[in-house]
């Protein structure tokens, strides 16, 4: 009984924790002239990114690799096929170039990277395939890329915050952003053991567990972020969010754990692989169709219609 009410008590925290943060952040950002995109690539992003984290690192060293790396793969899936899509129905996203051309380009290649150094059975004709400590070093290494690029474009930038967003003072901003940080990784937490516990008595897969519960559930910061920031009108940092998420998830997330313990890999994940590919390709490919660099509302209904059918797809195979 406890279990579910925390269940509950945890989308309160979620939802009032990504308030918070966005409030928070998005104060620094007007005071100090950084941009919204780069508050939502680093700050916003390694706060929602901390319950898969958390997550990947206990199922790292208990083993459980079928939940490590469904928890990333379906994660990066519905961030953008759950989340953006739910974002843009609650408002039209305006993306910015270099999130087109740059962000976006870096989280496709981060599962690309991932996909080739996964499959040493297809690639190499060895007996298993894994995610070897040498590769988690590689992958945390474009994670160092990548944050540089951050601090980079954050020099660089120029871009004009929207005068309606509260300012607060340095101290209340910080503890906005402590305090929303703490309900969101607590809330997924709670969100996450209710809904394992509940899975697992039904006696599912652990990689349908890792891809479907356990995803969604670590996701839910990035959903309660990026939905009250494009209710906000903030399409920076619902953007910018999700798209730093998945690289973060990948490059740094994953990488860690593998570093940690190597992680077998399946072959029936390549389909996992696949798909995430794919969120990220028509999230490109969507910013040209219509109203160029928007994601508009009945592309949100696309994202969430396909990923509805990929669930289908997930519980399908495994009852079978």
């Amino acid at each position: 009984m406890i279990t579910y009410i925390l269940f509950v008590v945890g989308f309160v925290l979620l939802i009032k924790g990504a308030d918070l943060l966005v409030d928070g952040s998005s104060s620094i950002a007007k005071k100090r002239n950084i941009s919204d995109l780069v508050i939502g690539l680093t700050i916003v992003a390694f706060g929602t990114s901390a319950p898969e984290l958390f997550v990947n690192i206990s199922a790292s060293i208990d083993g459980n690799a079928d939940i490590a790396i469904g928890n990333i793969l379906g994660s990066n899936i519905a961030n953008i096929f759950l989340i953006l899509g739910i974002s843009a129905l609650v408002r039209k996203l305006t993306v910015q170039s270099s999130t087109i051309w740059k962000e976006i380009p870096f989280s496709l290649l981060a599962v690309v990277v991932v996909g080739f150094m996964a499959n040493d059975v297809l690639i190499d004709g060895q007996a298993n395939s894994f995610l070897s400590r040498i590769d988690g070093l590689i992958l945390i290494c474009f994670f160092i890329i990548f944050m540089y690029y951050i601090v980079e474009i954050s020099k660089k930038s120029n871009t004009q915050n929207d005068e309606s967003i509260k300012t607060m003072s340095t101290l209340k901003s910080t503890i906005y952003i402590v305090l929303g940080l703490v309900g969101l990784v607590i809330g997924g937490q709670w969100i996450v053991d209710g809904a394992t516990e509940i899975a697992t008595g039904l006696g599912v897969s652990q990689s349908l567990i890792g891809l479907t519960v356990v995803a969604i559930g670590t996701s839910l910061p990035e959903m309660a972020t990026s939905v009250v920031a494009a209710y906000k009108g903030k399409s920076d940092i619902a953007i910018g969010n999700v798209v730093g998420s998945n690289i973060f998830n990948i490059f740094w997330i994953l990488g860690l754990s593998a570093f940690i313990k190597p992680l077998p890999f399946k072959l029936s994940s390549n389909v996992d692989i696949l798909m995430a590919t794919l969120a990220s390709l028509f999230l490109f490919l969507f910013l040209f169709i219509g109203e160029k660099h928007k994601l508009q509302k009945w592309q949100g209904v696309m994202f969430i219609l396909i990923y509805v059918a990929y669930l289908s797809y997930l519980v399908a195979v495994d009852v079978t």
